[in-house]
């Protein structure tokens, strides 16, 4: 996709009041990459995966051997004995009741998957030019009709906040709380144990700022929003699930982090 000419965008206060218009930086008029971002969000995903294997004596410790051939039977391993309830029945071999795995799982098997500095940065790039593209925003499914502008850009009173009440009285002056109720509208429930029961929400804003000075902490318990300073930025936030567009709410101070940023 071909870049676009974003020169400006304004900052609004907490109360949703225009303050300023603010010079966006090149990153935001990138070319959007759809290929690299879902590499770079797969690879970011690999690393989270945890080694999986077996252990060595599963499907082993047995008795089992085989009674060798002239008994017109098939020449897997036996259990021994005679009154065993599992005596004379095959074991130990892949074929058998509870038998070892032919080729089971190992730990020394690589998943994480790599990606080259140069495609990792310009996926960022492109990931972060798509949350100011108001088409792609919405073709993700965020609500977007209320929303004061996009990109959308907050003073650095926002990093400050640490009510959820206060966050949340800030989220509807910036039309971004339509948004947080079609997270909480679409919240799934998954049976766990006998005495919990796992709720699952959709992906909500993501707010990004230079210094959390107690946002963080409010805004975890706001289901499906995140909090991520510029230096903890990565892929796999600005395009959950390696689909690009996640309405986002910049700070002033980190936009302008990036005026010096080059892929």
């Amino acid at each position: 996709m071909a870049a676009l000419g974003l020169a400006s965008a304004g900052v609004y206060d907490l109360k949703g009041n225009l303050l300023r218009r603010l010079d966006l930086p090149n990153v935001f008029v990138t070319s959007v990459r759809p290929d690299v971002i879902r590499r770079a969000a797969v690879a970011v995903q690999s690393h989270k995966f945890q080694p999986k294997g077996r252990n060595l004596m599963a499907g082993k410790r047995t008795s089992a051997k085989s009674f060798g051939v002239g008994r017109g039977a098939a020449r897997v391993p036996r259990v021994r004995g005679e009154r065993y309830p599992r005596a004379g029945m095959g074991a130990f071999a892949p074929s058998t009741v509870k038998g070892r795995r032919a080729h089971p799982p190992t730990t020394d098997k690589t998943i994480k998957k790599k990606i080259n500095r140069k495609e990792l940065r310009l996926a960022l790039a492109s990931a972060m030019a798509a949350t100011a593209r108001k088409e792609l925003v919405a073709a993700r499914g965020h609500i977007v009709e209320d929303l004061k502008n996009i990109p959308m850009i907050a003073s650095d009173e926002l990093q400050k906040i640490k009510r959820t009440q206060e966050l949340r009285e800030v989220f509807q002056s910036l039309g971004v709380w339509r948004d947080v109720e079609r997270v909480l509208a679409g919240k799934k429930h998954r049976s766990g144990s006998r005495s919990a029961v796992l709720t699952r929400y959709g992906v909500g804003p993501l707010i990004v700022v230079a210094k959390d000075e107690g946002v963080g902490k409010a805004a975890r318990n706001i289901p499906g929003v995140e909090v991520s300073t510029v230096s903890g930025l990565n892929v796999g936030l600005l395009a959950p699930g390696t689909k690009l567009g996640r309405l986002t709410v910049w700070t002033e101070s980190a936009v302008r982090l990036f005026d010096t940023w080059r892929r």
